[in-house]
């Protein structure tokens, strides 16, 4: 019979990316992010639109202490610990502790990328390439030394709504006194409808940065197609640009410590996402890779090149 720590010990193994290796079939890791995802939609739970009333809930790696990015945000986020703090199982042992048996791993993703010859011009390229790496909540863990009792990081630091909307780089005009909030990407601007008709300041800033997060789209910040080629903005409600907008709002809202609640949770909007996620298996990854670049254009955040592993998941 083995014991807890031999357990946890092959359990361990599997959270190893190389453990992976690259004999998955292409479009692997996006496809079990995808399943994770629906899985989640099926019951009910969006986990884009998970409550932020406290800072804690933003995830961050424990040992780098630095935030998690993309879809990572919300897989982790989901699993609605108290604690914001991540790991391996390998960190865990380092940090003199373990993982008490029986509890199972959260996998994020991160992207890794190779150097490959073009074969028709000859040029060197780097390929990305997804990979899982599984990670505890210190919540899970047992015997963990020096945990530090609030993250440390960028993402964690209180930041007013109204200081994120003023620190915004290239910030488009905002119209207010319109009859409903959108964007218009041709005369940039974003048309508000005026503050007193929002029930709360949380309501009307969430609907500000979904506004704000198409803007970035706009050739003179993020050049992003869906937006920049103007032809199809806005045609399509379960659009990839709509979710890039309601995920990215997401990430402003985390970041503010506000709780989004302007947008509907029926059922036929569920079922409209989940026909989207079934259709195209890299939309949930991409989007979410796509929104994070756009909160972080607003924010006036860098990130760098040489970012750990367990940090990113570009698509």
């Amino acid at each position: 019979m083995k014991t807890t720590t031999q357990q946890n010990t092959d359990q361990g193994l599997l959270n190893r990316p190389e453990q992976l290796g690259t004999n998955t079939k292409p479009g692997y890791v996006y496809e079990q992010i995808t399943e994770r995802i629906i899985a989640m939609l099926e019951k009910g739970d969006i986990p884009w639109k998970k409550s932020w009333k406290t800072r804690s809930a933003w995830p961050c790696n424990l040992v780098s202490k630095r935030p998690y990015q993309g879809i990572n945000v919300f897989l982790l986020h989901a699993m609605s610990y108290e604690s914001p703090f991540w790991l391996t199982y390998k960190q865990a042992l380092e940090l003199g502790g373990n993982v008490r048996k029986g509890e199972k791993a959260c996998h994020v993703i991160f992207c890794k990328r190779f150097e490959v010859e073009n074969a028709k011009t000859g040029e060197i390229e780097k390929v990305p390439m997804l990979r899982f790496y599984y990670v505890f909540n210190t919540s899970q863990c047992e015997g963990l030394k020096n945990i530090p009792a609030a993250p440390e990081t960028s993402a964690s630091a209180p930041t007013k709504p109204e200081e994120i909307v003023a620190g915004m780089p290239t910030r488009p005009e905002i119209k207010h006194g319109m009859r409903a909030a959108f964007y218009h990407p041709k005369e940039d601007f974003v048309g508000m409808p005026d503050r007193p008709r929002f029930d709360t300041g949380a309501a009307y800033f969430s609907t500000l940065f979904h506004e704000l997060i198409h803007s970035t789209g706009h050739a003179c910040r993020l050049n992003r197609p869906s937006v920049a080629e103007g032809s199809s903005f806005g045609t399509d409600p379960y659009s990839k640009e709509e979710l890039i907008a309601e995920m990215g709002a997401a990430f402003l809202c985390g970041q503010a410590g506000i709780e989004e609640n302007t947008m509907e949770n029926s059922a036929a909007y569920i079922q409209g996402w989940l026909k989207k996620f079934q259709d195209d298996k890299k939309l949930i990854v991409q989007a979410a890779s796509q929104a994070q670049k756009a909160a972080n254009f607003i924010l006036g955040i860098q990130p760098k090149e040489d970012a750990p592993a367990e940090q990113t998941a570009t698509a």
